[in-house]
C-alpha cells in the first residue's frame, strides 16, 4: 500500500520540512515490513483566489487531481475524530489488510478543505480542539504515521 500525503502549500527550505522528510523516510523504511511500499508528500499551490469559498473549490480541484483512482481518502479537518495513536495505526493496518492500493490524507490550506472534500472522504481526523498552523500539522501528521508504524511492527518507539 502507498500513503500519500497531499497538502496545500509548500514548505519550501523551512525546518518543518526538514522534519517531514525525516518521518517519511522513517515510515517508508520500517513499512516495507507491513507492505507499505511507498510513502510521499505531494504538494499543491494555495489558491490566490478573493474568497475562503472559491480558495477551497479551487485547491479541493488541485487535490483531486492528485488522487488515484479509488485511493482511500482520509481528510484533517478541526471537525474531524478524536483518536490516539493506537486507533490511528489501526486505521493503517485496516486500509492495508483490506488490499487498499494508495491511502491519501488530505490537509488543506489556511482555510481548510472544502465540504465537497470532507464529505466524500471515507474518514475525517482531527489533532485535537486547539488550532494548529498547517506546517506543523503536516509535521504531527507524518509523525503520527511513523508511529502508526512502528506499532505495526512492535517498534520500541511508541511506549504508553
Amino acid at each position: 500500500m502507498r500513503i500519500t500525503v497531499c497538502a496545500v502549500g509548500r514548505l519550501k527550505r523551512a525546518p518543518e520540512a526538514e522534519l517531514c522528510s525525516d518521518y517519511l523516510a522513517r515510515a517508508e523504511k520500517l513499512g516495507r515490513q507491513v507492505g507499505l511500499s511507498k510513502a510521499e508528500i505531494i504538494e499543491v499551490p494555495e489558491s490566490q483566489s478573493a474568497q475562503a469559498e472559491a480558495r477551497k473549490t479551487q485547491e479541493a480541484g488541485a487535490l483531486e487531481a492528485k488522487l488515484s483512482p479509488g485511493a482511500m481518502v482520509i481528510c484533517l479537518d478541526e471537525h474531524g475524530q478524536h483518536v490516539d495513536s493506537k486507533e490511528f495505526s489501526k486505521i493503517i493496518k485496516n486500509a492495508a489488510d483490506s488490499g487498499t492500493a494508495e491511502l491519501a490524507f488530505l490537509l488543506g490550506g489556511p482555510d481548510g478543505l472544502s465540504q465537497h472534500l470532507v464529505s466524500s472522504a471515507t474518514r475525517t481526523l482531527c489533532f485535537g480542539r486547539m488550532t494548529w498552523p498547517h506546517r506543523l500539522a503536516r509535521v504531527m501528521l507524518l509523525e503520527q504515521i511513523y508511529r502508526a508504524v512502528t506499532l505495526m511492527v512492535n517498534h520500541p518507539y511508541h511506549r504508553v
